[in-house]
């Protein structure tokens, strides 16, 4: 809340995927490809930082709220726009991005729920997607005065997916990074990038995540990551029942 968004609070280890309708099949360059998913991994979050000796009582935080892609790819080849509808406390709450990357920087001093709203481009949905982001400013557990130079950092993970794509959406997205496409069919011919009615895609200003200044905080989410961490655990579980056993093995040997 104004007048009135390294620590890890969250970081979503399951991936949701969001199922996104294009729409009516109503123009002739709107044919389906059945069988076939694009999927967009995405990652909502926010960084906060203390302001420290520049704090005030309505301005303890500098924070930033976000929509990227995993990996830091361009969104822009799929998202169109994107709102941030802030605290009602803030000064023209309803705040329009309509360009990547989809970031936007606030002063405060209260945690709340940041209702995001995603628009694609025509050739991909004319549907919007709800989501929303909780804003935390303060590290969970206290473990002394919060530094300025270490931020709270809140982020979970989705990918929206386009069952049965437009044509046209699927030539202009086919082997961009930020996008994963499903085994084609066999003899498939799309048509060349651009022949769709909506040129909104080709007029936007383009930008990836990747030399944001705050991306050395955001987490990573890709798979290989997650197996690294899967198996550390598992090391861990295994070590500690080691450990267990050794103790259970001590308890037996000594004499009642």
């Amino acid at each position: 809340m104004e007048d009135s968004p390294v620590e890890i609070l969250s970081a979503s280890t399951p991936k949701p995927r969001i199922g996104i309708d294009g729409g009516d099949d109503n123009k002739n360059w709107r044919r389906r490809v059945n069988g076939v998913e694009v999927s967009v991994p995405i990652v909502c979050g926010s960084i906060a930082f203390f302001r420290g000796k520049k704090a005030k009582e309505y301005r303890t935080h500098n924070w930033t709220v976000y929509v990227r892609g995993a990996t830091n790819e361009d969104l822009g080849v799929v998202i169109r726009k994107v709102i941030f509808h802030l605290h009602p406390s803030f000064k023209s709450p309803t705040r329009v991005v309509d360009s990547p990357p989809f970031t936007l920087s606030e002063c405060g001093w209260g945690e709340f729920k940041i209702d995001i709203t995603i628009f694609f481009h025509a050739d991909a949905c004319e549907r919007k997607l709800e989501l929303s982001h909780l804003l935390k400013l303060n590290p969970e557990i206290y473990s002394g005065p919060q530094s300025p130079n270490v931020p709270v950092v809140t982020e979970s993970y989705n990918e929206i997916v386009f069952p049965d794509p437009f044509e046209c959406f699927l030539s202009r997205v086919n082997n961009h990074p930020a996008v994963h496409v499903s085994k084609l069919p066999e003899g498939l011919n799309l048509p060349p990038p651009g022949d769709a009615d909506d040129e909104s895609y080709y007029k936007m200003k383009k930008g990836d995540t990747k030399d944001h200044p705050l991306s050395h905080w955001f987490l990573k989410f890709s798979d290989a990551d997650e197996l690294f961490k899967l198996t550390a655990t598992r090391q861990k579980v295994q070590a500690d029942i080691a450990k267990l056993k050794r103790q259970l093995v001590m308890v037996d040997a000594q004499p009642e």
